[in-house]
């Protein structure tokens, strides 16, 4: 079994190219003992506390079923369901919990929370998202290319949109660490931080990988992947939409943007997606600007090139190596 240098996943950033691989393997022999019916509970027994300040339906699902295959028991703490930083400080509450618990979940704000928690808790804690980063998703990724390509280095990945966030970074740093080739194809304003960037240059030397950044949206061609996200993200308020259906409009991925990638191109989303107007979010944004899809057109969200779903179910995959490998 493989087993990660530290208990944590807190950021790719903390993990070595060669430990990244070593979860991505370790995904894909669960996820095919899982596709096979081969019991695989080995750490029944045990006990994980799944805080969510951030509601969700693809992380949450993925940490109770992944933490039901391998024999464990989860308690699920909702924004209403515990006093984190509001009546006890986080160093508190992860004390408390360290006591009971033999691993936390933390899907919130601030990255530094989840560091805290494992500072004071003293046992595995995992990222299931902070505004600064989404590394559960990221490896989902990673391992959704994999399957699809039989490779990571040299792929070229161009994420269209606003880069400024947890996926933006995310995506940019497993590039690097991975060897690939990132693309943040946007405004400038959305491009992501300097001083982040500046950390993946470093890795990039190292790994071989190329990160390029443009305003571009003709940098799609030759993509392997094109990713996108939603243009607001949770915590931010209405009032940004106009700005950012303004701004980001031309990096809305089409049909034709997904033509002059070329055939070989994926389409990815960490979803949920506004591609229709089946959502109230989509009807809103329609009555007020006359936008019937946002980040991505439908034609392409359900076209063949779209492997969003596969995405969606590896990160069941990846959150039982991360929880395996710590534990």
């Amino acid at each position: 079994m493989f087993h990660l240098t530290e208990n944590k996943f807190l950021k790719l950033l903390d993990l070595a190219p060669e430990e990244i691989a070593g979860l991505l393997d370790l995904a894909a022999d669960l996820k095919e003992k899982k596709k096979a019916g081969i019991p695989h509970a080995f750490l029944a027994g045990k006990n994980i506390a799944l805080i969510f300040e951030k509601t969700s339906t693809r992380t949450r699902c993925a940490f109770e079923v992944a933490a039901y295959d391998l024999g464990m028991n989860c308690t699920y703490l909702d924004p209403s369901g515990s006093q984190i930083g509001k009546k006890e400080s986080i160093a508190d509450t992860a004390r408390v919990l360290g006591r009971m618990y033999d691993g936390i979940e933390y899907r919130g704000f601030g990255q530094q929370i989840v560091e805290d928690l494992y500072r004071f808790s003293g046992i595995p804690v995992w990222n299931g998202l902070t505004n600064e980063f989404h590394p559960t998703q990221v490896l989902a990724d990673l391992l959704t290319l994999q399957e699809h390509f039989g490779f990571l280095k040299g792929l070229k990945l161009v994420y269209m949109g606003d880069a400024r966030y947890n996926m933006g970074n995310s995506l940019m740093v497993g590039c690097a660490k991975m060897g690939m080739h990132f693309v943040a194809c946007a405004p400038k304003k959305y491009w992501p931080d300097d001083a982040l960037v500046a950390r993946c240059r470093k890795i990039a030397e190292e790994t071989g990988a190329v990160l390029e950044f443009s305003e571009d949206p003709a940098i799609v061609s030759g993509a392997h992947a094109i990713y996108t996200d939603v243009w607001v993200s949770m915590g931010e308020a209405d009032s940004v939409w106009e700005e950012r259906i303004q701004d980001l409009l031309p990096y809305r991925v089409t049909s034709a943007v997904m033509q002059k990638a070329g055939p070989l191109c994926v389409f990815m989303h960490c979803l949920p997606s506004f591609h229709d107007l089946n959502t109230a979010i989509g009807r809103n944004i329609y009555d007020k600007f006359g936008v019937d899809c946002m980040e991505v057109t439908d034609e392409v969200f359900e076209g063949p090139q779209s492997i969003v779903f596969d995405e969606a179910e590896n990160r069941m995959h990846t959150i039982k190596a991360v929880m395996a490998a710590t534990l």
